[in-house]
């Protein structure tokens, strides 16, 4: 309660779609946020934006051009608003592969330790294409990972499929990405950022592929097929539950380790919140791919999301309003307006982290 008693309140502005909002804005967020200083205010999608207000910060997963020109209209209003995040940055992630190819445009140095990629992968947009692919010419083998070209957050985005031949090839409807399927032990380690702020949670994955049993399976099967979840609702608890791997038999990377990539990718990215998707290729033990970055993610499955998203809130007001300068440039830089004008913000040069990275692969488009 301590910064109640020093100044004024900070009013954030939410626009979220019903689902997120359900989720994300719970009563002890916005409890912890009040005690904090912090008020979370509802933006009507039903009224123009330049009307609402003002808010100190604009938290936003909200898309279209008419969102996007009202946050122009409200920068150039109120300036000294923050507004997180970029819309140009989150497009970015809208793309199966340009979202990837942030990854291999960090620069880093060589660490003997561990080192890291992306997986190979492809862009199909052409239907006639897709029957024709020869895949070894491409750099890729049968299974391979099917996916909507588009993430949006959509259901059709989310449809995905692993497939093991040329039938399953001749079904998908492009545009798609064909993705390497790398056998990774059955867990994928789900890795939440936060402003600086780094968590790691396990999960249960795909399970492992034996190359001599292709030709047992159907051309293609779905993710929840493969999984055999079905019977369990992924909106529900039970499903989470089911699917947190916290029996202690299974190693998190180095926590340094993912640090450096999340600050990589947030300063690469220009964007503050979202998560990243890392598997360990089990042919190399100390090699990972990143496979999947997400905008602003479900955060209320991560353990203790309310103090860490509070924290953050205050931080980065209290930083724009002159408070703990030591940062404040960098933070005014990643959570800063884009305003109406196009390109990037520059993120993109900052430095990077330590690490040893695999040679750059551009993906293929067919």
């Amino acid at each position: 309660m301590a910064e109640l008693s020093m100044g004024r309140r900070f009013a954030i502005g939410y626009a979220l779609a019903s689902k997120k909002q359900a989720s994300f804005i719970r009563i002890s967020l916005i409890n912890l946020a009040y005690e904090k200083g912090i008020d979370l205010i509802k933006i009507d999608l039903e009224k123009p934006l330049i009307e609402q207000g003002p808010f100190d910060l604009v938290l936003h997963k909200t898309y279209g051009a008419k969102w996007r020109q009202q946050l122009c209209e409200y920068s150039e209003k109120y300036p000294n608003v923050l507004i997180i995040d970029s819309p140009d940055a989150i497009e970015r992630l809208h793309n199966r592969i340009s979202m990837l190819e942030v990854v291999t445009e960090m620069n880093v140095v060589e660490c003997d330790r561990v080192s890291f990629g992306i997986p190979k992968q492809i862009a199909v947009y052409d239907t006639k294409a897709v029957g024709k692919l020869d895949l070894e010419g491409e750099g890729l083998k049968f299974p391979v990972i099917a996916k909507p070209l588009v993430a949006d957050g959509s259901a059709k985005s989310h449809k995905m499929s692993l497939v093991f031949n040329k039938d399953g090839l001749s079904k998908l409807k492009p545009p798609v990405v064909l993705q390497e399927f790398v056998n990774h032990g059955g867990v994928i380690f789900k890795v939440y950022v936060v402003g600086e702020y780094v968590k790691c949670v396990k999960r249960k994955s795909l399970p492992d592929v034996n190359e001599e049993n292709l030709g047992n399976f159907e051309c293609s099967l779905s993710f929840s097929q493969v999984s055999n979840l079905n019977s369990v609702e992924k909106s529900g608890d039970s499903y989470y539950k089911m699917m947190d791997l916290e029996d202690g038999k299974t190693e998190i990377p180095p926590m340094n380790f993912l640090v450096d990539i999340a600050s990589g990718l947030r300063r690469a990215m220009g964007l503050h919140l979202f998560n990243f998707d890392v598997i360990r290729d089990t042919r190399i033990g100390n090699r990972y791919l990143v496979i999947d970055i997400n905008y602003f993610p479900g955060y209320a499955k991560m353990p203790g999301y309310e103090p860490v998203l509070t924290d953050f809130f205050w931080d980065v007001l209290s930083n724009r309003n002159g408070k703990n300068d030591t940062n404040l440039d960098g933070l005014r830089m990643l959570v800063s307006n884009a305003g109406c004008d196009e390109g990037n913000n520059g993120a993109a040069n900052l430095p990077v982290s330590p690490l040893k990275h695999d040679e750059k692969e551009s993906p293929i488009q067919v």
